[in-house]
């Protein structure tokens, strides 16, 4: 694809009709440092679309017409760095192809208080303002399927994320990490205008705040006044200092698992801002559903492209299963089942496949608990009291460091009730049927037939579903995805989103 300059805003249409491909959008201000081209280069490596990089200072961000003009200005390398990193095309237009004059089609919005009203909101008056409507502007103009930003400006991202869903735009925010420099400080086209000295300053105004994050989850606690106090003996000046709660922006709660430590100094004429995110633990992913929805597929693929762990709880319950037949336990009488389970192991291992194996007193069933004996009586057993209250409590021992995406029909209700992320799995009784017809490693259901297949996994549902403890239902919480006519890549694709946009990639960043 030839690479082109676009000037007019009227050009965008004609070339965006010679394109066959969706277009990834990268907005900046100009004067690109390496922040930009991770942004370019994700967007380049991430799918086969046309990456557009727009370069325009929004004089309607600046509430300091000084600021404004002395904003650094680097045309002729930024159009090298975009080209050489991977755009397709770069849209530099003018204020006044942006702003007509007297055009009344143009809409000046305003940022949600919610949200513009804290951090940088308290100093900088209509500053969101002016970055809702610009983007707006260039979201109608070029109609990008995707839109990439950084998480360094975390508040202006919770913010373009509203606008999307306020104005109903079918456009997709890709996030990347906070990039920073060699002394620690987040990169940023302001730092050119840093002295030694105060390069210095914000140096130690960042590593105070890495350091927070460091030491968070053993302490769970952050101290501000001392962190005030640090930066005050530096003679730093601080605008603002918060730990807030990472998508409200209001104070932070105990409960909260992950919040924001969020801070703008200033150091000469130059104002400058950075933020860690603070974890208790790594993220938690619950997914529930009934028998055949393709929880155990997606979660696997989930846990992989995540890195995260993988506890398939069903296999837990169907391994106890297991050994309940294999040692003739009678279920249903025994007095001293307490004791019984408390002898009893299950553990998962990687096998030579990149799978896991589930293990029953150092016994591999992975095979024999998934027939179709086990699954006519893993929901009675599942429902016993004493065997939920023996594997609940071994699941959320696996879970107090979280990092781990579990599946099962009571995960979001009870075993982690406080994960960061819960899903209802979901798809009709015919595409789960068809699904369990089509299972290669499920021997016993190629051989039922398809109407008793139907009804086996309409009781098994009620069953699950009317249970006195820990029912089949979904959370308060739960994002229902209704699986039916969607790909297993499609399906796994969408939670990844949903755990993107709950989860900061930076959180995790060592």
């Amino acid at each position: 694809m030839k690479k082109v300059i676009i000037r007019k805003t009227e050009e965008i249409e004609n070339w965006r009709r010679n394109i066959n491909n969706e277009i990834n959008f990268i907005p900046t201000m100009g004067n690109l440092h390496d922040g930009h081209i991770k942004l370019i280069s994700t967007a380049k490596n991430d799918n086969s679309n046309v990456n557009l990089v727009s370069i325009f200072i929004n004089p309607l961000q600046f509430d300091n017409k000084l600021d404004l003009e002395n904003y650094p200005k680097t045309i002729d390398n930024d159009i090298k760095i975009s080209f050489s990193n991977g755009a397709d095309a770069i849209f530099i237009p003018s204020n006044e192809d942006i702003y007509p004059p007297n055009n009344e089609n143009i809409k000046f919005l305003k940022a949600p208080k919610k949200l513009s009203s804290a951090l940088c909101g308290l100093n900088r008056m209509g500053h969101f303002d002016g970055v809702c409507t610009v983007v707006y502007r260039l979201l109608n103009i070029i109609k990008p399927k995707n839109l990439y930003l950084g998480e360094k400006d975390w508040q202006q991202l919770l913010i373009l994320k509203n606008l999307i869903l306020r104005k109903k735009l079918n456009v997709a925010i890709k996030s990347i990490p906070t990039q920073r420099d060699f002394d620690g400080i987040p990169l940023s086209s302001r730092n050119v205008h840093l002295s030694k000295n105060e390069r210095k300053l914000i140096s130690f105004f960042s590593s105070e705040l890495l350091e927070a994050k460091k030491n968070f989850p053993q302490d769970k606690k952050i101290d501000l006044n001392q962190i005030i106090k640090k930066l005050l003996a530096k003679k730093i000046s601080i605008e603002y200092l918060e730990h807030l709660h990472p998508h409200t922006l209001q104070k932070a709660r105990l409960e909260d698992n992950i919040s924001l430590l969020a801070g703008a100094i200033r150091c000469g004429e130059t104002r400058l801002i950075d933020h860690v995110f603070l974890m208790k633990r790594r993220p938690i992913i619950a997914i529930d559903g009934p028998a055949g929805s393709g929880k155990s597929t997606a979660t696997k693929l989930i846990a992989k492209k995540l890195k995260l762990l993988y506890l398939d709880t069903g296999a837990m319950y169907r391994a106890l299963s297991w050994l309940m037949i294999k040692e003739n336990i009678n279920y249903k009488k025994e007095k001293n089942l307490q004791n019984i389970l408390k002898g009893i192991s299950i553990v998962f291992k990687s096998n030579t496949n990149s799978h896991q194996d589930v293990y029953v007193n150092n016994y591999c069933v992975t095979e024999e608990i998934r027939s179709q004996k086990i699954s006519s009586i893993v929901s009675k057993i599942s429902s016993i009291k004493e065997v939920r209250e023996f594997l609940v409590e071994e699941q959320r021992k696996i879970g107090e460091s979280g990092g781990l995406v579990a599946e099962g029909r009571d995960i979001g209700t009870t075993v982690f009730p406080h994960a960061e992320l819960k899903i209802f799995l979901t798809a009709s009784i015919d595409e789960r049927a068809k699904r369990r017809k089509s299972d290669k490693n499920s021997k016993d259901s190629q051989e039922i037939d398809f109407h008793t297949l139907k009804e086996l996994i309409k009781k098994r549902d009620f069953e699950d579903s009317n249970r006195e403890i820990s029912p089949l239902i979904k959370a308060n919480d739960a994002i229902e995805i209704i699986t039916d006519g969607y790909t297993i890549n499609e399906v796994v694709d969408k939670i990844i989103d949903l755990y993107y946009d709950k989860i900061p990639k930076e959180a995790e960043i060592k």
